[in-house]
């Protein structure tokens, strides 16, 4: 592995137009190029590799990992083998209407053949059932990720009637710490010891720049070093890139994202590279509207903090999120991906996003009892740097501060400020929403009513009513605030892939020699979030199938051609 200073910027992007195979010396070649060195190249190289392939791996940055390393790699695997052994059944056919009902709720149709689905989606589902836990166990087998079991973590949509398994199909590291919160960590160690171990050529601080062609076959790539070079690696059967979605680059998210999403939580070196790379190979894009959206820190976004996560569990239950005139407009204990929606409400009336910005609101005893470095949880304990957090003794002080904190950011919101009624629509708000903690049941958003809303409760203190996600907010100070706005976890747009990894023109003809992997390439889950782990479940289900194809492909020597007899 190449050494390089901790945390240095990768090279800057360059013309991604392609270049031809000549006589241009070749730093390396391997059977197989990986490009991307994080959830979803790791287990590809790993697959590749224990085919019996050659293996180069390249990262952009100085190290692997990208946004997994801050995830908790929770992966959502159905049929699992622990599954099995707890007897829980997991049909095939109710996975797929399932995921089919979520993901294309307007064309789903249970009478079809496809369910509603155009193919090219149905074919994904059906990959992902039938690999996911053959590509789980076998990463577990090798010793490169072992897991146990989340029995207990419930799907997204556990009560819909297509879900025969609402819970049994997470499996994280079987070394993450019971908040499971650094499964990420744990597992990209663990990948990565395997890949060195088993003799994959793993090279950081090469950013790829663009396609090696000859003809229409992808032959290699070319990278930048951190030293500046232009290096060549070639490849004897396939290139497969899993380089992650196009999350922090905004001339791509202000292009093909409808809403007014932030730059999120996905690794900073997200930035659609294969979008432009496969685009000059002339690559079909799909789904390029569509991304993994959560709740974020505004000023953590704005900032570009490295260490920025999701609010994937917003802890607390005396705390509640009100929009800018002090209003509360959402179920607080929605799941991430649900919750986020909310950000992107459109008032026709006055042509603007109102909710762009919602500010979180807890008292001391959520302060005290739900506090957590863990999954995004803008309730962090007093002795962490707090640099996001509002404090004051009294309502009326929180939201001068509150207003004071958004004035720095009027150039990033739209101008966005509190109106001048806050305090006193707060004040009630406050106090409907206290009102309905001591009946135990919410008459405007129905806070904890479904199983995930209780998962992603948090850590509360003793509480006396009758619904754990509520508490009456205290009268007395002091109280707290955070800013937080839509963002994406990554994009899910890209070129479109087969269920096998095969990237295809506009024809729906393969580009010889060209595969992708995970969220660079078109997810067809379209707009849902199915569970937690229901990214990195299937990328490692379709990074295996990716590797098998890849593996299968002709070799071919530096030219192109195939190699002579022996």
């Amino acid at each position: 592995m190449t050494a390089h200073q901790a945390h240095q910027p990768p090279p800057a992007r360059q013309s991604a137009t392609p270049v031809p195979v000549d006589d241009t010396p070749a730093a390396a070649s391997a059977d197989v190029i990986v490009v991307g060195a994080g959830g979803g190249g790791l287990p590809t190289a790993l697959f590749s590799r224990w085919l019996g392939d050659e293996v180069i791996l390249l990262e952009k940055a100085d190290q692997v990992g990208g946004t997994a390393r801050k995830a908790a790699f929770w992966y959502w695997i159905p049929g699992n083998e622990a599954m099995r052994t707890a007897g829980i059944d997991d049909p095939r056919e109710d996975f797929l209407r399932y995921v089919s009902r979520l993901s294309r709720p307007t064309d789903y149709d249970p009478q079809s053949p496809t369910l509603g689905l155009d193919t090219w989606s149905y074919q994904q589902f059906e990959a992902i059932y039938d690999s996911a836990s053959t590509a789980a166990e076998t990463l577990r087998e090798h010793g490169a990720l072992p897991y146990r079991h989340v029995a207990q973590s419930c799907d997204y949509w556990a009560e819909l009637p297509e879900n025969a398994a609402p819970r049994g199909r997470v499996l994280i590291h079987e070394q993450a710490s019971p908040s499971m919160a650094d499964g990420g960590l744990r597992s990209v160690e663990s990948m990565t010891r395997a890949a060195l171990a088993d003799g994959i050529s793993l090279r950081t601080g090469h950013r790829v720049q663009r396609l090696v062609v000859d003809g229409p076959r992808v032959a290699g790539v070319e990278a930048t070093d951190h030293d500046g070079r232009t290096v060549r690696f070639l490849a004897r059967k396939a290139v497969i890139f899993a380089t992650g979605g196009f999350t922090h680059d905004a001339e791509l998210r202000k292009n093909y994202l409808s809403l007014p999403l932030y730059p999120g939580c996905g690794a900073r070196t997200n930035e659609g590279d294969f979008v432009r790379i496969a685009g000059w190979a002339g690559a079909q894009l799909r789904n390029m509207n569509y991304a993994w959206m959560c709740p974020i820190s505004l000023e953590g976004s704005i900032a570009g903090d490295p260490a920025l996560t999701g609010v994937f569990s917003h802890g607390g239950d005396s705390m509640i999120m009100v929009d800018a005139a002090g209003r509360r407009v959402v179920n607080e204990k929605l799941q991430y991906n649900e919750l986020a929606q909310e950000f992107f409400r459109w008032d026709p009336v006055t042509a603007n996003y109102p909710n762009r910005v919602l500010v979180s609101v807890w008292d001391q005893r959520s302060q005290e009892h739900s506090a957590s470095g863990d999954y995004g949880n803008p309730i962090v304990p007093a002795e962490a740097d707090r640099p996001y957090v509002i404090q004051a003794d009294t309502l009326a002080e929180l939201a001068d501060r509150v207003r004071e904190r958004l004035a720095r950011y009027s150039s990033h919101t739209g101008g966005l400020d509190l109106a001048d009624d806050f305090l006193d629509n707060l004040t009630a708000a406050i106090e409907r929403f206290n009102g309905f903690a001591r009946r135990g049941v919410d008459d405007d958003f129905a806070r904890g009513t479904t199983a995930v809303q209780f998962q992603f409760n948090g850590a509360v203190g003793p509480n006396p009513y009758p619904n754990a996600t509520m508490h009456p907010i205290s009268a007395e100070g002091p109280f707290y605030a955070a800013l937080l706005t839509g963002g994406t976890l990554d994009t899910k747009g890209g070129p479109k892939a087969t269920p096998d990894g095969r990237i295809l023109d506009d024809t729906d003809t393969p580009i010889p020699g060209l595969f992708g992997v995970g969220n660079c390439v078109a997810s067809a889950s379209a707009g849902s979030y199915w569970a937690g782990g229901a990214t990195l479940g299937p990328i490692i289900a379709l990074a295996h199938r990716a590797a098998r194809a890849a593996h299968q492909e002709s070799a071919r020597d530096r030219r192109g051609t195939e190699p002579a007899p022996a």
